[in-house]
């Protein structure tokens, strides 16, 4: 397929770090999904979407357990080395988990080279601003490329007092700071969540590198949601944020019905379906 008749734009054969920040010069949006598997992945690569993320979301949303905080590096690479060798095209962002990263520069150096070596990942992410900016300029130096996430970091729920939006009144500031010392620090792109829209658009507008909003506004140069969230695979209460674009739960769940009523009826297997 030529450049020209692309249907979600210029064909690339792989997403790099320089792609995003030229669509941002060009004022072109690019889309980022969680993804924990092969098929997941290679369907959401076909689709288009640009950044893939192995997010330490699967903590909750495939390991079963109440928040991201249990889920370990040991857990998380071989679902990132799933996602990376069943990709053509999207870029693919290792998440680093809560503990593997923030002791010193030099941990979240090591954790990281795992992610590339023994996950495939082409970059990682970790959470914090200022305070992660020594982590952030020794993956770079040591060529890892790094995406920055700021404002509500999950990671640090319970020290940021539950999940609560960041950036409000005097605290819009400390967006700022953040996000430009990850710039600053050689991030590539920063993810922000739960940010006022107002707030994310002036971080936006100001910083050089893409921003990748979640519950921060349409002015962010990307947008990344949790795809079982997204896709209805998930159900129960939401955050404002999300928007639900179909409902997989119900589509499963009336397959596994039928499935369940036939066998039991004697119905399947059918002639067809035996040799």
């Amino acid at each position: 397929m030529s450049e020209e008749t692309a249907p979600y734009g210029p064909t690339i054969k792989r997403i790099r770090t320089h792609h995003l920040r030229e669509m941002k010069e060009r004022g072109e949006r690019f889309s980022m999904l969680t993804s924990y598997d092969q098929l997941t992945a290679q369907i959401f690569d076909e689709a288009g979407i640009e950044v893939l993320l192995v997010g330490d979301s699967a903590s909750n949303n495939v390991l079963g357990n109440a928040t991201s905080l249990p889920i370990t590096v040991d857990e998380l690479i071989p679902l990132t080395r799933a996602v990376s060798g069943a990709v053509e095209r999207a870029m693919v962002v290792g998440d680093l988990p809560f503990g593997s990263y923030q002791a010193s520069p030099e941990q979240g150096y090591l954790t990281a080279v795992r992610f590339m070596k023994e996950g495939g990942a082409h970059c990682v992410k970790l959470e914090g601003g200022v305070e992660m900016a020594p982590q952030i300029e020794r993956m770079t130096r040591g060529g890892i490329p790094v995406m920055a996430h700021i404002g509500f970091t999950p990671q640090s729920e319970h020290a940021l007092g539950g999940y609560r939006v960041q950036g409000r009144g005097d605290t819009a500031e400390r967006v700022l700071r953040d996000a430009e010392a990850v710039q600053e620090a050689g991030a590539f792109a920063v993810v922000m969540e739960m940010v006022p829209g107002d707030v994310a658009a002036q971080v936006t507008q100001k910083l050089q590198i893409p921003t990748i909003g979640i519950g921060a506004g349409k002015e962010c140069d990307g947008q990344v949601l949790v795809w079982q969230d997204a896709f209805g695979l998930r159900t129960g209460r939401m955050p404002r944020f999300v928007k639900q674009y179909a409902d997989l739960r119900s589509v499963l769940l009336d397959a596994a019905k039928s499935y369940d009523t036939e066998v039991k009826a004697g119905e399947f297997p059918g002639p067809e379906h035996t040799f």
